[in-house]
């Protein structure tokens, strides 16, 4: 039985500095929610305003990753 996998991609979204710990829990649930998201990861140590976002190709992409990010932070750049 061949078991198909899925396409998946990374994408790093800059968040601004002043996003609050409120905004960036809603980010983080909202695109967990998201059909096609895989993973949500913050690295709070290193780059904190920074989050990495796998997802699969076939069901989202990118542009839209960002879309979602940006109804809580409009000046998140990819």
């Amino acid at each position: 039985m061949h078991s198909a996998t899925r396409p998946l991609a990374d994408v790093v979204i800059h968040l601004h500095p002043q996003t609050s710990c409120d905004d960036r829990s809603k980010i983080e649930r909202d695109l967990r929610a998201r059909t096609g998201v895989v993973t949500v990861t913050f690295n709070e140590e290193q780059h904190p305003h920074a989050l990495v976002v796998q997802y699969d190709a076939k069901q989202l992409s990118s542009q839209e990753v960002l879309e979602e990010v940006r109804k809580c932070d409009s000046d998140a750049t990819m």
